[in-house]
Protein backbone atom coordinates (compact mmCIF):
# COMPACT_ATOMS: atom_id res chain seq x y z
CA UNK A 1 0.00 0.00 0.00
CA UNK A 2 2.81 2.43 0.88
CA UNK A 3 4.59 1.67 -2.43
CA UNK A 4 1.39 2.36 -4.35
CA UNK A 5 0.98 5.55 -2.36
CA UNK A 6 4.43 6.72 -3.51
CA UNK A 7 4.01 5.52 -7.11
CA UNK A 8 0.92 7.60 -7.74
CA UNK A 9 2.61 10.65 -6.23
CA UNK A 10 0.06 10.86 -3.41
CA UNK A 11 2.80 11.09 -0.79
CA UNK A 12 4.65 13.81 -2.71
CA UNK A 13 1.44 15.79 -3.17
CA UNK A 14 0.55 15.40 0.50
CA UNK A 15 3.98 16.61 1.69
CA UNK A 16 3.90 19.54 -0.71
CA UNK A 17 0.43 20.57 0.47
CA UNK A 18 1.40 20.07 4.13
CA UNK A 19 4.52 22.25 3.80
CA UNK A 20 2.57 24.93 1.94
CA UNK A 21 -0.04 24.93 4.70
CA UNK A 22 2.71 25.45 7.29
CA UNK A 23 3.20 28.98 5.86
CA UNK A 24 6.90 29.03 6.64
CA UNK A 25 7.23 32.82 6.68
CA UNK A 26 5.46 32.56 10.04
CA UNK A 27 8.16 30.22 11.36
CA UNK A 28 10.30 33.22 12.31
CA UNK A 29 7.61 34.28 14.78
CA UNK A 30 7.99 31.19 16.97
CA UNK A 31 11.64 30.63 16.04
CA UNK A 32 12.95 34.04 17.06
CA UNK A 33 10.70 34.15 20.15
CA UNK A 34 12.28 30.88 21.27
CA UNK A 35 15.74 32.12 20.32
CA UNK A 36 15.27 34.89 22.89
CA UNK A 37 15.04 32.22 25.57
CA UNK A 38 18.01 30.26 24.24
CA UNK A 39 20.16 33.42 24.04
CA UNK A 40 19.13 34.56 27.50
CA UNK A 41 20.16 31.20 28.95
CA UNK A 42 23.64 31.51 27.38
CA UNK A 43 23.82 35.05 28.75
CA UNK A 44 23.29 34.05 32.37
CA UNK A 45 25.47 30.93 31.96
CA UNK A 46 28.46 33.09 30.97
CA UNK A 47 30.51 34.02 34.11
CA UNK A 48 31.62 37.37 32.66
CA UNK A 49 28.05 38.69 32.90
CA UNK A 50 27.62 37.98 36.61
CA UNK A 51 26.68 41.09 38.57
CA UNK A 52 26.47 40.70 42.37
CA UNK A 53 24.16 43.74 42.56
CA UNK A 54 21.49 42.34 40.21
CA UNK A 55 19.59 39.13 39.47
CA UNK A 56 22.46 37.84 37.29
CA UNK A 57 24.05 35.64 39.91
CA UNK A 58 25.91 32.36 39.25
CA UNK A 59 23.68 29.34 39.90
CA UNK A 60 23.44 26.00 38.07
CA UNK A 61 23.26 27.25 34.47
CA UNK A 62 25.86 25.86 32.07
CA UNK A 63 26.45 26.71 28.43
CA UNK A 64 24.20 24.64 26.14
CA UNK A 65 25.99 22.29 23.68
CA UNK A 66 25.58 23.39 20.07
CA UNK A 67 23.75 20.22 19.05
CA UNK A 68 21.11 20.81 21.73
CA UNK A 69 20.71 24.44 20.75
CA UNK A 70 20.20 23.34 17.16
CA UNK A 71 17.52 20.81 18.17
CA UNK A 72 15.68 23.39 20.26
CA UNK A 73 15.70 25.92 17.43
CA UNK A 74 14.53 23.34 14.87
CA UNK A 75 11.57 22.50 17.12
CA UNK A 76 10.80 26.19 17.55
CA UNK A 77 11.01 27.14 13.88
CA UNK A 78 8.88 24.16 12.83
CA UNK A 79 6.53 24.61 15.77
CA UNK A 80 4.45 27.28 14.06
CA UNK A 81 3.82 25.21 10.95
CA UNK A 82 2.99 22.02 12.86
CA UNK A 83 0.48 23.88 15.01
CA UNK A 84 -0.81 25.83 12.01
CA UNK A 85 -2.20 22.57 10.60
CA UNK A 86 -4.19 22.13 13.83
CA UNK A 87 -5.34 25.75 13.59
CA UNK A 88 -6.43 25.28 9.95
CA UNK A 89 -8.31 22.12 10.91
CA UNK A 90 -10.23 23.93 13.64
CA UNK A 91 -10.82 27.03 11.48
CA UNK A 92 -12.11 25.37 8.32
CA UNK A 93 -15.45 27.19 8.54
CA UNK A 94 -14.08 30.72 8.23
CA UNK A 95 -11.25 29.64 5.92
CA UNK A 96 -13.84 28.58 3.34
CA UNK A 97 -14.63 32.30 3.10
CA UNK A 98 -11.31 33.99 3.97
CA UNK A 99 -8.93 31.55 2.27
CA UNK A 100 -10.83 29.27 -0.14
CA UNK A 101 -7.61 28.29 -1.94
CA UNK A 102 -5.86 26.81 1.09
CA UNK A 103 -4.96 23.14 0.56
CA UNK A 104 -7.12 21.89 3.42
CA UNK A 105 -10.14 23.82 2.10
CA UNK A 106 -9.70 22.69 -1.52
CA UNK A 107 -9.21 19.09 -0.48
CA UNK A 108 -5.62 18.92 -1.69
CA UNK A 109 -4.56 18.29 1.92
CA UNK A 110 -6.59 15.63 3.70
CA UNK A 111 -7.63 17.26 7.04
CA UNK A 112 -7.55 14.13 9.23
CA UNK A 113 -4.27 12.82 7.80
CA UNK A 114 -2.62 16.24 8.17
CA UNK A 115 -3.86 16.46 11.76
CA UNK A 116 -2.44 13.00 12.48
CA UNK A 117 0.97 14.03 11.12
CA UNK A 118 1.05 17.15 13.30
CA UNK A 119 0.06 15.21 16.41
CA UNK A 120 2.79 12.65 15.68
CA UNK A 121 5.43 15.37 15.24
CA UNK A 122 4.32 17.04 18.48
CA UNK A 123 4.60 13.70 20.29
CA UNK A 124 8.16 13.25 18.97
CA UNK A 125 9.02 16.74 20.22
CA UNK A 126 7.66 15.85 23.65
CA UNK A 127 9.71 12.65 23.81
CA UNK A 128 12.96 14.35 22.76
CA UNK A 129 12.35 17.21 25.21
CA UNK A 130 11.73 14.76 28.06
CA UNK A 131 14.59 12.35 27.35
CA UNK A 132 17.31 14.55 25.86
CA UNK A 133 16.66 18.19 26.73
CA UNK A 134 15.01 19.31 29.99
CA UNK A 135 11.77 17.64 31.19
CA UNK A 136 10.56 20.93 32.73
CA UNK A 137 10.36 22.39 29.20
CA UNK A 138 7.39 20.13 28.48
CA UNK A 139 5.25 22.59 30.47
CA UNK A 140 5.57 25.56 28.06
CA UNK A 141 5.43 23.11 25.13
CA UNK A 142 2.06 21.74 26.22
CA UNK A 143 0.93 25.25 27.16
CA UNK A 144 1.66 26.46 23.63
CA UNK A 145 -0.25 23.58 22.03
CA UNK A 146 -3.20 24.09 24.38
CA UNK A 147 -3.30 27.84 23.74
CA UNK A 148 -3.19 27.22 19.98
CA UNK A 149 -6.39 25.17 20.31
CA UNK A 150 -7.94 27.73 22.66
CA UNK A 151 -7.03 30.56 20.28
CA UNK A 152 -9.46 29.36 17.62
CA UNK A 153 -12.27 29.99 20.10
CA UNK A 154 -10.80 33.04 21.85
CA UNK A 155 -10.32 34.74 18.47
CA UNK A 156 -14.07 35.35 18.31
CA UNK A 157 -14.12 37.15 21.65
CA UNK A 158 -12.47 40.48 20.97
CA UNK A 159 -9.12 41.22 22.54
CA UNK A 160 -9.01 37.81 24.24
CA UNK A 161 -7.87 36.31 20.96
CA UNK A 162 -4.88 38.66 20.87
CA UNK A 163 -4.05 37.96 24.52
CA UNK A 164 -4.18 34.18 24.04
CA UNK A 165 -2.08 34.40 20.87
CA UNK A 166 0.52 36.61 22.56
CA UNK A 167 0.87 34.27 25.55
CA UNK A 168 1.10 31.32 23.15
CA UNK A 169 4.12 32.83 21.38
CA UNK A 170 5.65 33.91 24.71
CA UNK A 171 5.56 30.23 25.72
CA UNK A 172 8.06 29.63 22.89
CA UNK A 173 10.50 31.97 24.62
CA UNK A 174 9.94 30.10 27.85
CA UNK A 175 10.49 26.77 26.09
CA UNK A 176 13.75 27.99 24.55
CA UNK A 177 14.97 29.10 27.99
CA UNK A 178 13.89 26.08 30.03
CA UNK A 179 14.99 23.52 27.41
CA UNK A 180 18.53 24.95 27.22
CA UNK A 181 19.81 23.46 30.48
CA UNK A 182 19.36 23.21 34.24
CA UNK A 183 17.84 26.23 35.97
CA UNK A 184 17.70 27.13 39.65
CA UNK A 185 15.44 30.20 39.47
CA UNK A 186 12.72 29.90 36.85
CA UNK A 187 11.26 33.39 37.01
CA UNK A 188 12.74 36.81 37.77
CA UNK A 189 11.57 40.34 37.05
CA UNK A 190 13.56 40.60 33.83
CA UNK A 191 12.41 37.21 32.59
CA UNK A 192 8.75 37.93 33.23
CA UNK A 193 9.13 41.35 31.60
CA UNK A 194 10.66 39.80 28.47
CA UNK A 195 7.81 37.28 28.22
CA UNK A 196 5.22 40.04 28.59
CA UNK A 197 6.89 42.09 25.87
CA UNK A 198 6.99 39.08 23.52
CA UNK A 199 3.27 38.59 24.17
CA UNK A 200 2.52 42.26 23.44
CA UNK A 201 4.28 42.49 20.08
CA UNK A 202 2.79 39.17 18.94
CA UNK A 203 -0.70 40.07 20.12
CA UNK A 204 -0.34 43.25 18.08
CA UNK A 205 0.92 41.33 15.06
CA UNK A 206 -2.11 39.05 15.03
CA UNK A 207 -4.42 42.07 15.40
CA UNK A 208 -3.29 43.36 12.02
CA UNK A 209 -3.91 39.95 10.42
CA UNK A 210 -7.60 40.29 11.30
CA UNK A 211 -8.07 43.01 8.68
CA UNK A 212 -7.76 40.59 5.77
CA UNK A 213 -10.12 38.13 7.50
CA UNK A 214 -12.80 40.67 8.44
CA UNK A 215 -15.45 39.43 6.02
CA UNK A 216 -15.05 35.73 6.80
CA UNK A 217 -14.76 36.28 10.55
CA UNK A 218 -17.93 38.38 10.54
CA UNK A 219 -19.87 35.75 8.56
CA UNK A 220 -18.55 32.97 10.82
CA UNK A 221 -19.56 34.88 13.96
CA UNK A 222 -15.97 35.56 15.06
CA UNK A 223 -16.09 38.92 16.86
CA UNK A 224 -12.46 39.96 16.58
CA UNK A 225 -11.55 43.57 17.41
CA UNK A 226 -11.76 44.41 13.70
CA UNK A 227 -15.23 42.87 13.38
CA UNK A 228 -16.46 44.32 16.67
CA UNK A 229 -15.52 47.95 15.96
CA UNK A 230 -15.60 47.92 12.17
CA UNK A 231 -12.97 48.77 9.59
CA UNK A 232 -13.37 52.55 9.82
CA UNK A 233 -12.67 52.73 13.57
CA UNK A 234 -9.91 50.17 13.30
CA UNK A 235 -8.08 52.29 10.75
CA UNK A 236 -7.34 54.72 13.60
CA UNK A 237 -6.77 51.97 16.16
CA UNK A 238 -4.15 50.58 13.75
CA UNK A 239 -2.24 53.88 13.78
CA UNK A 240 -2.24 54.09 17.59
CA UNK A 241 -1.31 50.41 17.96
CA UNK A 242 1.85 50.98 15.93
CA UNK A 243 3.21 53.18 18.75
CA UNK A 244 2.10 50.82 21.54
CA UNK A 245 5.14 48.47 21.88
CA UNK A 246 7.65 51.33 22.09
CA UNK A 247 5.51 53.20 24.63
CA UNK A 248 5.17 50.08 26.79
CA UNK A 249 8.91 49.35 26.55
CA UNK A 250 9.81 52.91 27.59
CA UNK A 251 7.49 52.75 30.58
CA UNK A 252 8.74 49.29 31.55
CA UNK A 253 12.45 50.00 31.14
CA UNK A 254 12.76 53.56 32.46
CA UNK A 255 9.70 53.82 34.69
CA UNK A 256 9.30 50.39 36.23
CA UNK A 257 12.94 49.23 35.90
CA UNK A 258 11.59 45.99 34.45
CA UNK A 259 14.87 45.02 32.71
CA UNK A 260 18.15 44.94 34.62
CA UNK A 261 20.20 45.13 31.44
CA UNK A 262 21.97 48.23 30.19
CA UNK A 263 21.02 49.42 26.70
CA UNK A 264 23.71 49.15 24.02
CA UNK A 265 24.22 51.02 20.74
CA UNK A 266 23.16 48.16 18.49
CA UNK A 267 19.96 47.66 20.47
CA UNK A 268 19.14 51.37 20.17
CA UNK A 269 19.73 51.36 16.39
CA UNK A 270 17.67 48.21 15.85
CA UNK A 271 15.04 49.56 18.21
CA UNK A 272 14.63 52.71 16.11
CA UNK A 273 14.30 50.60 12.95
CA UNK A 274 11.73 48.36 14.67
CA UNK A 275 9.67 51.37 15.77
CA UNK A 276 9.63 52.56 12.16
CA UNK A 277 8.42 49.13 10.97
CA UNK A 278 5.70 49.07 13.63
CA UNK A 279 4.45 52.57 12.83
CA UNK A 280 4.64 51.87 9.09
CA UNK A 281 2.53 48.73 9.62
CA UNK A 282 -0.11 50.81 11.36
CA UNK A 283 -0.08 53.34 8.52
CA UNK A 284 -0.47 50.62 5.87
CA UNK A 285 -3.62 49.31 7.54
CA UNK A 286 -4.90 52.85 8.02
CA UNK A 287 -4.49 53.44 4.30
CA UNK A 288 -5.66 50.00 3.11
CA UNK A 289 -8.03 48.45 5.68
CA UNK A 290 -9.54 46.20 3.00
CA UNK A 291 -8.73 44.90 -0.46
CA UNK A 292 -5.77 43.06 -1.94
CA UNK A 293 -3.19 45.41 -0.39
CA UNK A 294 -4.44 44.40 3.05
CA UNK A 295 -2.94 40.97 2.39
CA UNK A 296 0.35 42.25 1.00
CA UNK A 297 0.78 44.57 3.99
CA UNK A 298 1.22 41.43 6.09
CA UNK A 299 4.88 41.16 5.10
CA UNK A 300 5.64 44.49 6.83
CA UNK A 301 3.60 43.33 9.81
CA UNK A 302 5.57 40.08 10.12
CA UNK A 303 8.87 41.93 9.70
CA UNK A 304 7.94 44.38 12.46
CA UNK A 305 7.16 41.47 14.81
CA UNK A 306 10.14 39.22 14.06
CA UNK A 307 12.65 42.07 13.81
CA UNK A 308 11.28 43.38 17.11
CA UNK A 309 12.03 40.02 18.71
CA UNK A 310 15.53 40.03 17.21
CA UNK A 311 16.00 43.48 18.78
CA UNK A 312 15.24 41.98 22.21
CA UNK A 313 18.07 39.51 21.61
CA UNK A 314 20.37 42.47 20.87
CA UNK A 315 19.93 43.53 24.51
CA UNK A 316 21.94 40.50 25.63
CA UNK A 317 23.86 39.59 22.46
CA UNK A 318 24.23 42.62 20.14
CA UNK A 319 25.99 40.80 17.30
CA UNK A 320 23.49 37.94 17.20
CA UNK A 321 20.58 40.36 17.48
CA UNK A 322 21.81 42.39 14.51
CA UNK A 323 22.39 39.26 12.41
CA UNK A 324 18.91 37.88 13.17
CA UNK A 325 17.32 41.28 12.50
CA UNK A 326 18.77 41.32 8.97
CA UNK A 327 18.01 37.62 8.50
CA UNK A 328 14.36 38.12 9.49
CA UNK A 329 13.90 41.17 7.30
CA UNK A 330 15.28 39.41 4.21
CA UNK A 331 13.86 35.91 4.56
CA UNK A 332 10.40 36.79 5.90
CA UNK A 333 9.93 38.79 2.69
CA UNK A 334 11.47 36.04 0.55
CA UNK A 335 9.27 33.27 1.96
CA UNK A 336 6.16 35.47 1.93
CA UNK A 337 6.64 36.17 -1.77
CA UNK A 338 6.52 32.44 -2.48
CA UNK A 339 2.86 32.54 -1.45
CA UNK A 340 1.40 34.38 -4.43
CA UNK A 341 -2.25 33.39 -3.86
CA UNK A 342 -4.03 36.01 -1.74
CA UNK A 343 -6.82 33.56 -0.82
CA UNK A 344 -4.43 30.82 0.27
Amino acid sequence: MFIAFVKNNSLVQFVRAYVRSMRLYYSFVTGIAGWIGVSYYQFIADPKYFNPLSEFMPTVEISTPDIKKMEILVFLFLGWGINQIINDYLGLEEDRINAPERPMVTGELHPQKALAVSITLLFITLIVTWLYLEPIAIIPLLLGVGLNILYEYAKGRGIWGNIVFGIMIASCGLYGFWASGPIETYFTRSRISALIFIAIINGLMTYYTYFKDEKGDRMAGKRTIVVKYGLERNRYIAIFAGFLPSIIFMIGYFGLKAFEIELNKIFIILGILTVFLQIWTGYLYFRNPKGEMTYYSLVTNFRACTCGQATIIALINPELGMMLFLFCYIFVGFLFNLYTKVKA
